[in-house]
């Protein structure tokens, strides 16, 4: 992917660097937007220790944000 569509502010990186440092082993954020129906897009914001071939992988403040290519 060449042109990044998704970014990270410095607040949400340092955020999701805390959180990340409290699991048991070195994770990355995934970020997922699933398809909603009547109400919209629904998004999941879990935890992953592997990036996958077509995500997105943004490093900022000593966060690892993955978005699949789906998502974005």
């Amino acid at each position: 992917m060449s042109e990044t569509t998704f970014s990270v502010t410095d607040s949400a990186a340092k955020r999701i660097a805390f959180l990340a440092a409290k699991e048991p082993k070195p994770v990355m954020m995934r970020v997922a937007v699933l398809g909603g129906g009547c109400s919209g897009f629904q998004y999941n914001f879990s935890f992953e220790e592997r990036r996958n071939e077509d995500d997105l992988l943004i490093e900022q403040g000593g966060a690892s944000v993955l978005v699949d290519s789906t998502s974005l």
